[in-house]
């Protein structure tokens, strides 16, 4: 297959092994990238992983603040490319880019669309328990990711697998996508079908209020959703201790169903801290109290039995 002209367009690290793979087979002219942004206490200027990657590339980076600002478009047109590769940049594009590339626009999305449209599809496929996802490559519309759909590559979801592991594992199957389809789309093999809009499901992005535990749900439903939901937002519990409310981070856990344990306690049992719930008891293995580091389950009962803290301890509604 030639060499096509592409423009690059993507942000976080996702993106990145696409951008290598592109560059290792194709010409790219340009990448498009969100602005540095702030961090930090010295609010000092940090670069996303995509212009670090095109930087170390040697490919030009712009970083217009909205694509849509006068002249953006021109800058683009006068590129000519044949396509214009889209992964997670962070912009809606309109459609006068939509229709420039003669190859069009190609959007690389982390789940098996139509399931979980929208801007948290990882998240969603592991707080809903699903046993597989994937990721699809298809045509960019107006409509957020409703174009038609040229290739998918499907994957288990492993029954203890973080958000963190399987971001990385469909981050690999897009650049292991992104070649045949471009290849089929400039050999004109490739056509792109409709979604099924029956089966629609939308990932909503994620909120600081859905860090909470709720022992209220299931051993595996928050075993799901501390999997999901770490770094951020993070999965917490508010206990009661000596008549305080205290709020612990809860990093890691397994499910342990067969247990027996009070719901809406936290305690000890068979040298396990574990915490029970509607069905099930949730194990707790990785734990970080509010201002301390991150321990492990037994440094945190060593802790409270120093405090002279009786268990088993009530978990705050609150």
């Amino acid at each position: 297959m030639k060499k096509l002209k592409l423009v690059f367009m993507g942000t976080p690290e996702f993106s990145v092994p696409i951008l290598e793979t592109l560059a290792n087979s194709h010409d790219i002219l340009a990448v498009y990238t969100q602005p540095d942004k702030p961090v930090g206490r010295g609010l000092e200027l940090k670069s996303s992983p995509v212009k670090v990657k095109a930087t170390e590339l040697g490919i030009a980076v712009y970083q217009p603040i909205k694509l849509t600002l006068p002249g953006e478009f021109e800058k683009i047109q006068a590129l000519a490319p044949d396509a214009i590769v889209v992964v997670a940049y962070g912009q809606i594009l309109k459609k006068n880019i939509l229709d420039l590339p003669r190859l069009g626009c190609i959007n690389i999305h982390s789940s098996l669309l139509p399931r979980w449209r929208g801007a948290a599809p990882i998240h969603h496929a592991l707080l809903s328990g699903d046993p597989i996802t994937g990721v699809t490559t298809m045509q960019m519309v107006e409509k957020l990711d409703a174009g038609d759909i040229y290739l998918k590559k499907e994957t288990p979801i492993g029954a203890r697998e973080t958000v963190t592991e399987l971001h990385d594992r469909l981050s690999q199957l897009g650049a292991e996508l992104i070649g045949p389809t471009l290849e089929g789309l400039e050999e004109n093999s490739l056509k792109g079908t409709a979604q099924n809009e029956n089966e629609v499901t939308y990932a909503t992005k994620l909120t600081k209020e859905m860090e909470k535990l709720d022992p209220a749900l299931s051993a595996r439903e928050l075993d799901r959703r501390i999997r999901a939901l770490n770094p951020w937002p993070g999965t917490s519990l508010m206990l009661e201790v000596n008549g305080k409310t205290e709020r612990i981070k809860v990093r890691q856990a397994r499910a342990q169903i067969p247990i027996q344990f009070t719901p809406g306690y936290i305690g000890e049992q068979a040298g396990m801290l574990v915490l029970g719930t509607a069905q099930g008891v949730l194990e707790i293995l990785k734990i970080q109290p509010e201002g301390k580091k991150e321990m492990d389950a037994g440094s945190f009962l060593n802790g409270l039995r120093g405090r002279g803290v009786s268990l088993p301890i009530r978990v705050s509604s609150g």
